[in-house]
Formats: C-alpha cells, sequence, structure tokens
C-alpha cells in the first residue's frame, strides 16, 4: 500500500508536523512507500482563480499546479491528511487545495440531468485533526457531527472515497509535549497499521481529556 501524507501548518516545528512526521516515518518502518506534501512549504496557491473557473465551467484546462497535485493522489492508496482545527473546520490552505484539486472530471463527474458518478472509489482517506478543546467539549458542541458531515460526508464520500479514520488530538494548548509526544507516536503507529494492512474504518474522536481550551493558534 503506499499513501499520501497532506500537511498544512506554516510552521515546521508545529504539532500538525510532528504528526505528519511520525506517520510518514511509522509507514516508512512497516516497508509502506509514503510521499509527503507540505502544502506551506511548497507555496501551493490556495486561491481558485480564473483558470480553476474556466476549468469548472467546461472551457479551460487543467492549472499545471493542480494536476500536479492529482498525480500525487492518484499514486497513493491511502490520502492522509494532517491539519489544525480551525473554526469547526480545516485551515483555508488545506481547503482551498481540495476546492482546486478535487474538482470534476477528476474527483467526480456531473451534469444536470445525469446521475453523479464517484471517482476517487479507490482511495481510502484519514483525517488527524490537532484540536485545542478536550473531547468532553466536542461532544457537548457537536463538533464530530460537524465534521461527520461537511468533511467525511460532503467531501470524502461524495467523491466515492472511503473515510479510513477520522484522529483528534485534544488539548493541544493545555497538555505537555511529552504527553502529546507519546500520543502522536501511537497515531504514527496505528496509521502505519491501516495503511499496510488495510484495517477496517476506524474512529478514534472519542479519547476522554478534562481540559477545556479554545486556543489554536500554537498546534
Amino acid at each position: 500500500m503506499t499513501a499520501l501524507v497532506v500537511v498544512s501548518h506554516s510552521d515546521p516545528d508545529s504539532l500538525t508536523h510532528s504528526v505528519a512526521r511520525s506517520i510518514s516515518d511509522a509507514i516508512r518502518t512497516t516497508g509502506g512507500a509514503v510521499e509527503t506534501a507540505d502544502l506551506a512549504a511548497e507555496n501551493f496557491d490556495p486561491r481558485f482563480a480564473i483558470a480553476d473557473q474556466n476549468l469548472f465551467r467546461g472551457n479551460g484546462t487543467t492549472p499545471a499546479d493542480v494536476m500536479a497535485e492529482q498525480e500525487r493522489i492518484d499514486r497513493a492508496d491511502h490520502l492522509i491528511l494532517a491539519f489544525p482545527m480551525y473554526w469547526w473546520s480545516m485551515p483555508a490552505l488545506l481547503k482551498g487545495w481540495i476546492d482546486r484539486v478535487f474538482v470534476s472530471g477528476w474527483a467526480y463527474e456531473y451534469n444536470p440531468g445525469v446521475e453523479l458518478v464517484k471517482k476517487l472509489d479507490r482511495l481510502t482517506v484519514h483525517l488527524v485533526v490537532i484540536a485545542g478543546d478536550d473531547a468532553e467539549s466536542f461532544e457537548r458542541h457537536r463538533v464530530h457531527d460537524a465534521f461527520r458531515t461537511q468533511i467525511e460526508r460532503g467531501i470524502v464520500e461524495y467523491c466515492g472515497a472511503t473515510v479510513g479514520s477520522t484522529t483528534f488530538v485534544y488539548e493541544s494548548d493545555s497538555r505537555t509535549r511529552e504527553d502529546l509526544g507519546v500520543e502522536i507516536s501511537e497515531i504514527g503507529i496505528a496509521m502505519a497499521a491501516r495503511v499496510q494492512d488495510q484495517h477496517p474504518s476506524v474512529d478514534t474522536r472519542n479519547t476522554p481529556a478534562p481540559v477545556d481550551s479554545n486556543s489554536h493558534a500554537g498546534v
């Protein structure tokens, strides 16, 4: 099995990057093939510009940078998205990457009056989310439901891909680096096992956590 790890964070020393490195290293250790896409370091342009509009309208060609991203995904069996949670969702950079890359004709095919064709059914997608709040707060505010609706169902399943796992790292602003480091290492090992063994879908969103924190600046 091959994997593409997409990380969206401007700080290479962030917890988000630590998670991405842990996952990539663990996959390599188990003999898997993995590629990393660091959207910030690679200066990916998330703006849905006129070339993207023309492609959407059916009178343009796929921009070169978008085609390169699609080719990276095409080489992978598993797509792993590592990102901090901003406003119950993902950072603008990652959202723009999805806006531009997951387009009609490649991720799905839709024309009025014709049944939707989902084109990414061979792909398994894993979400690894760095969050400031604790698990109890997520349950209370139904954040998991929001992720399920807008990201798992609204993006991944809309294109026919399988949601392989959704993992939240809670209390990222209030726990010690040592404590977080242990969890991040465990996430890497677990993800490598899923990629290599194609474990069934896993939902790891309910890890208990006692402290309530709303900041996301350092994740």
